[in-house]
């Protein structure tokens, strides 16, 4: 991996190719999530929130097995929504050294890892316009990387929130195929239904006025795409 920082300049000419599937870091069975991504998310994926240090992260549960992605038919994901974190492609974001004359840490900049093969193709799409300006992928790279950005800096707050008000519940969640196939995935938590359901009062009215609560409603909803998992592990079974 070698990130470097994206400009105009040194990159006028770059062209990075649109690609997804194994060697690109697909075949994995859980993906890191954020908020702004759970409408879309919930309709394809369970959501479910791991702890990572003194908070938690969202992840899209895509597979059963180590290394399995049961939306990656080969170079194509099969469901409506990919999340950003793949989406960003061979690009990344990171904060820029302050100025001389500054003591905060500069803004957020785009960095291109210059040794991803999807870098320079020949087939790729430009990154800048031929006489100055972005071109549409990096304006769509902008947004991605943003949403990742923006999730980073507000996520821990809205979990903490759930969390609190009791939403955010340790769960094993347990997958079974048939009477000798059977999944095992501890240490997990997710957004309770019943607890949701109960919620009133105050507890209530503090999620709605920060707007924290449709969120968690998605986070519940999606748990349902459970059984979207089992038809497609078993598809697969089949299929083998």
């Amino acid at each position: 991996m070698n990130r470097v920082l994206l400009n105009n300049v040194d990159h006028a000419d770059l062209r990075v190719a649109i690609r997804a599937g194994a060697d690109y870091g697909d075949s994995v069975n859980q993906l890191p999530i954020f908020p702004a991504e759970f409408e879309e998310a919930q309709r394809s994926f369970p959501i479910i929130f791991r702890p990572e240090g003194d908070g938690l992260q969202a992840y899209v549960l895509l597979g059963l097995d180590r290394d399995e992605n049961l939306f990656l038919d080969g170079g194509r994901w099969t469901s409506s929504y990919v999340p950003a974190f793949q989406r960003r492609g061979p690009f990344s974001i990171a904060i820029g050294p302050a100025g001389p004359h500054e003591i905060e840490p500069g803004e957020p900049m785009i960095h291109v890892d210059v040794d991803d093969a999807r870098v320079g193709m020949s087939d790729g799409l430009p990154v800048f316009r031929e006489h100055g300006g972005n071109a549409p992928l990096l304006n769509h790279v902008s947004d991605v990387l943003r949403t990742i950005y923006e999730g980073l800096e507000t996520a821990p707050a809205i979990y903490a929130a759930w969390r609190e008000a009791g939403l955010l519940q340790p769960i094993t969640l347990q997958i079974s195929l048939d009477d000798e196939s059977a999944y095992e995935l501890p240490d997990l938590l997710t957004v309770d239904r019943q607890a949701l359901a109960e919620l009133s009062g105050e507890r209530l009215e503090r999620l709605h006025r920060a707007g924290l609560l449709e969120g968690a409603i998605l986070a519940a909803a999606s748990l349902g795409n459970v059984q979207r998992l089992i038809e497609l592990k078993t598809r697969k079974r089949a299929a083998a």
